[in-house]
């Protein structure tokens, strides 16, 4: 599913016009952003939790040329699913298993 994807279906079931769907969804996307750009999490009840977590540096390898590199530490944006969200996920899609 894509973003137009995305404002088409919550434009249908509200009945609010496109134009203002797409409105809302990039100011949703922009205040996550904006959240983790200043370190904080944000929990969406139900639904799941983005955070930040640090990956500390370490040595690497190029597989093409199999030298070692020094890969720094950084911080990198996660998100994880709710319980609730993956049991949800897990029962409607038992059938292919």
């Amino acid at each position: 599913m894509t973003k137009a994807d995305l404002v088409r279906v919550v434009s249908a079931e509200t009945g609010i016009i496109r134009k203002d769907v797409a409105l809302a969804i990039d100011a949703f996307l922009e205040a996550v952003k904006d959240s983790m750009k200043e370190g904080e999490h944000i929990e969406i009840r139900g639904f799941g939790t983005y955070k930040l977590k640090v990956r500390k540096a370490r040595i690497g390898r190029n597989p093409k040329t199999e030298r070692k590199v020094d890969v720094p530490a950084r911080v990198v944006p996660t998100f994880k699913f709710s319980r609730a969200f993956k049991d949800e996920i897990d029962s409607a899609n038992q059938e292919l298993l």
